[in-house]
């Protein structure tokens, strides 16, 4: 079984280079037949997760963030729209979220993670893909996209080179709620059911979290054919940092700002104002006027911890 090992020496605020050699060290002692590369540039991950499959790898693993698994993903998928279908995607999370790996249900345990390599146990994973803003062809997510606040929060904890993971995202939505965040109008359809309002975020979600810590839809499945929606209609300044943290508890149905749901399919149109929105952690578009997602059930395998 030849594994390719796809690591972003800066992912981690830099961290992911340091651990370079403790992978080396476990996944050998496993016996595996891998090899490591390093990325170069932005989607050079996808690049290489794309010529691997064509070439016959059986797993292409993204050792790095959510940004770089999301690069790893759309490669194999390009690769599988081609006729190369085997190859199985896995991770090693050691960026800074790594909320896609938690969805899928992966930790931050090194040791674990190396082992769960080796033993190759499989499922087929859910994948959605977006279309529209910077993506008109459209961009494949594994875990989801965050249209409105959270993607405002998302741009803004880019710019935050001193602190990691949900620390991070804490202070940008601090300084998004102060600094200059308001709601676009939107019109949402999904369902057979179109609606209006404005919308302080959409989360349209296979995996649980966003941010570091941000439970959109903490019952999300990875694998169950469906996207897990939370729709937070607009609300004031104080009111967006009290919902700030039932969304850190995954508490925030049942509020009255609060819309969940699931569908295989939704279209999110801009009416007033624009939609910043995120896949995955990546920029889709800050300033976006309509976005159409659908979940591809059971469409990529994936190398899970023991079923």
């Amino acid at each position: 079984m030849k594994t390719l090992i796809i690591v972003n020496p800066t992912s981690g605020r830099g961290y992911a280079e340091t651990v370079i050699p403790k992978i080396d060290e476990l996944l050998s002692a496993h016996g595996l037949d891998f090899e490591i590369v390093r990325t170069e540039r932005p989607w050079h991950a996808a690049e290489l997760a794309q010529e691997a499959a064509a070439e016959g790898v059986d797993v292409v693993v993204s050792a790095s963030g959510d940004g770089t698994a999301n690069e790893v993903l759309n490669g194999l998928m390009r690769a599988r729209a081609e006729g190369f279908d085997k190859t199985a995607l896995g991770l090693l999370p050691i960026g800074t979220g790594n909320d896609f790996a938690y969805g899928m249900g992966i930790g931050e345990e090194m040791v674990r993670n190396c082992e769960t390599l080796a033993k190759n146990e499989r499922i087929l994973m859910d994948v959605g893909i977006v279309r529209g803003g910077d993506y008109p062809e459209g961009r494949y997510f594994g875990n989801g996209v965050g249209i409105g606040f959270d993607a405002a929060v998302g741009f803004e904890a880019e710019k935050i080179h001193w602190a990691r993971g949900l620390l991070a995202y804490l202070i940008a939505a601090m300084r998004t709620v102060f600094l200059y965040y308001k709601a676009p109008t939107v019109e949402i359809s999904y369902n057979d059911e179109t609606f209006s309002q404005p919308s302080l975020m959409i989360s349209i979600m296979n995996g649980q979290r966003m941010g570091g810590g941000f439970y959109m839809t903490p019952n999300a499945s990875p694998s169950d054919g469906l996207l897990d929606l939370c729709i937070a209609s607009e609300a004031g300044k104080l009111r967006i940092f009290e919902l700030i943290n039932y969304f850190l508890k995954g508490t925030q149905a049942g509020q009255p700002e609060i819309k969940v749901g699931q569908t295989n399919a939704i279209r999110v149109k801009a009416l007033q104002g624009t939609l910043p929105a995120h896949c995955d952690g990546e920029t889709l578009c800050k300033a976006g006027s309509q976005l159409e997602i659908e979940l591809l059930p059971q469409a990529l395998p994936f190398i899970t911890p023991s079923l």
